[in-house]
């Protein structure tokens, strides 16, 4: 039978009464089903649980399942129904709670919310979540459906609601609004921008879309154009803190750090508990080569907010600091806490891991490390199958004859620097940034935002770069130029980051002819843990397993191989142990491939000042160094799953 009869089989056992087929039901299935699809049987379970008058036998069913989904908002719903029939009222208010953050949709939770914080005279929760019941119950019934849907992972079905409700409503500005954010969580991130543009221009008198459209394009690193948008609010009288706050963070993305940093104290002057602010202050700090500056500003976010996860992780991602005792045991007993935010404990656990490796504590760090990676995972949607799957595509689609011919915009500006996260291409940057006809800038989203803009073509995407003509592989040639000129400083040449660009090389040497791409390739093991240990900003989801980081390597270094034989002679690999071997001869070697004459300024990179936005910020502002070679050696016990996603062991190479 199949799983979507047998959900509605036990939802109308629920209904009826039958609380316990219900219970057996959803029991079988979930002995039964693979892992990822166990949630649902076990909410389910835990509904007829509750109402069968066994609450508490409810809530281990629900502890199972916040374990394996543990951003499941109907879940922590469900718990906090739980806790009231168990007469434990400050339980209740802690999870639903929990299931407003995780889906902001759920009314009947902000409702209890409501309650309690009358209940409690907590007058500024109140003003919330009574806000909240208001906006949610004044929408129309399809669109807090497909809300509901879109914070419960159903994208493709909540993406369908609100189409079929824009046809019907046409600029809707509600329900645009919902489906640029529900293209955002699918990475349609091109169908999102315009949508959030269009809206702003129809709806000016409307904040939230004036704001949720700079928002995106501050995601999307179009710092000049969120800048010109902020911008254009300030000079019509717009006045508030979270314009002031996008201002300081378009004002950083645009290499202005002064200003942003300005403007972030001004903030901070009105109000000195703000620990968001102090992380995002930390941030712009460290980027500019602030290192002391930015420290102090994390401190000042965890002194305010003592669970505050981000704050420590920063910490720990400055790659040279080094935490106390009493910081260590800090941040454990705050990850160890039952109220202790989801977000707050993934950050916690990766910078215990970076705290208890500094100390020499391998079983600890690996631990942490371990628990970070599956609670941050849990909440990812990522398939490596489809991925890889992604990456085969452009094998099929990219053959040599797609580049027989010269089309494109002739422009030799850019420099792709690509590969894997963690692979050592902040190192390449900043050496090429420091000579004097190469512009650094940083990852750019414009390669990935122009394969977002063909893909939806009646030919999918990669196999439809054979059928553009060569006037549209100009034109989005010269898109590229004139969207990437905003980050230049005016050198002749410039450097374009972004390392999953390596997928996108057949749209590349499509558009941009005479691009120079380097793959900045590093030691399977060394570069695979390193990504493991990383908590990353955004993106990069198939670094939170072993298996997958293996698997997505692997297929790395095929597609890479393919590129090579398309493509002979045109893209140079830079391996980087070579560099900390032979820093001057892979040096010479990169200026030679770029036909850029030698300069002793790119043996002394790491005393050029620019902004870095990177995790090796900080190491790449010191001379070559040695310690983080071999740094998964400890950590071989427990990297099985990584070597057999790689098809070898660190002996065998």
């Amino acid at each position: 039978m199949h799983q979507n009869d047998i959900s509605l089989q036990i939802k109308q056992a629920i209904q009826a009464s039958d609380f316990d087929r219900a219970i057996d039901l959803a029991e079988e299935q979930v002995n039964s089903v693979p892992t990822e699809k166990k949630a649902e049987y076990l909410y389910l379970k835990a509904v007829a649980q509750r109402l069968s008058k066994n609450a508490q036998m409810a809530t281990k069913t629900l502890d199972q399942l916040l374990e394996l989904k543990p951003d499941h908002g109907r879940g922590y719903q469900e718990q906090g129904y739980c806790f009231i029939a168990m007469s434990l009222p400050d339980k209740a208010a802690a999870s639903f709670y929990q299931a407003t953050r995780f889906n902001p949709a759920l009314l009947t939770s902000w409702q209890q919310l409501q309650q309690y914080y009358a209940q409690s005279n907590n007058t500024a929760a109140l003003k919330i979540a009574s806000e909240q019941c208001r906006f949610l119950q004044q929408l129309d019934r399809p669109l807090s459906g497909a809300m509901d849907l879109m914070y419960e992972g159903q994208l493709h079905k909540a993406e369908q609601v609100c189409r079929q409700y824009l046809q019907k409503n046409k600029h809707h500005c509600e329900a645009m609004m919902l489906l640029a954010e529900i293209g955002i969580r699918l990475k349609a991130y091109h169908d999102a921008e315009f949508l959030l543009e269009s809206c702003a221009e129809l709806y000016p008198d409307e904040p939230r879309a004036v704001q949720a459209y700079q928002s995106l394009l501050l995601k999307l690193g179009k710092f000049p154009k969120a800048l010109e948008v902020i911008q254009k609010q300030k000079r019509a009288g717009a006045s508030d803190r979270k314009l002031d706050l996008a201002l300081a963070s378009a004002l950083a993305g645009v290499g202005e750090s002064e200003q942003a940093i300005s403007t972030y104290q001004q903030i901070l002057s009105d109000k000195q508990d703000q620990p968001g602010v102090w992380l995002a202050l930390g941030h712009v700090y460290k980027s500019a080569g602030q290192l002391e500056k930015a420290i102090d500003a994390y401190h000042q976010a965890a002194r305010f907010r003592p669970e505050f996860g981000d704050a420590y992780w920063s910490l720990a991602n400055t790659k040279t600091y080094t935490f106390s005792e009493s910081t260590i045991a800090t941040m454990y007993d705050n990850v160890q806490r039952e109220n202790t935010h989801l977000e707050d404990r993934i950050h916690l656990y990766f910078a215990l891991g970076k705290a208890y490796e500094d100390s020499g504590n391998t079983a600890s760090a690996f631990a942490c490390y371990s628990k970070g990676n599956q609670l941050k995972s849990r909440t990812l949607d990522l398939d490596i199958r489809r991925v890889e799957r992604a990456m085969v595509s452009q094998q099929e689609a990219c053959t040599a004859s797609l580049f027989s011919e010269t089309v494109g915009h002739m422009a030799p500006d850019p420099i792709f620097i690509v590969g894997l996260p963690r692979a050592g291409s902040t190192l390449l940057e900043q050496i090429l940034a420091s000579h004097s006809q190469v512009d650094g800038t940083m990852e750019l989203h414009d390669i990935l935002g122009i394969a977002s803009r063909i893909s939806g073509q009646k030919t999918s995407y990669p196999y439809n770069l054979e059928t553009l003509t060569d006037e549209q592989c100009r034109q989005l040639g010269e898109l590229y130029i004139r969207q990437t000129k905003a980050y230049r400083k005016g050198a002749p040449y410039f450097i374009d980051k972004m390392p999953n660009n390596f997928i996108h090389i057949g749209l590349i040497k499509r558009i941009l002819p005479n691009a120079k791409i380097i793959d900045a390739r590093r030691d399977a093991f060394a570069c695979c843990f390193s990504g493991f240990k990383q908590l990353f900003a955004d993106g990069q989801e198939f670094t939170y397993s072993l298996e997958t980081i293996g698997r997505y390597y692997k297929r790395y270094v095929s597609l890479m191989e393919h590129w090579h034989q398309v493509l002979p002679g045109q893209i140079l690999t830079v391996q980087h142990e070579d560099v900390l071997d032979d820093l001057e001869g892979q040096v010479r070697r990169m200026l030679d491939y770029l036909e850029l004459p030698f300069e002793s300024g790119c043996m002394n990179y790491h005393k050029t000042k620019r902004a870095i936005k990177t995790p090796s910020s900080e190491q790449v502002r010191q001379p070559i160094f040695q310690t983080g070679r071999h740094q998964y050696k400890p950590f071989i016990p427990y990297l099985e799953p990584l070597f057999e996603a790689l098809g070898k062991k660190p002996e065998d190479s």
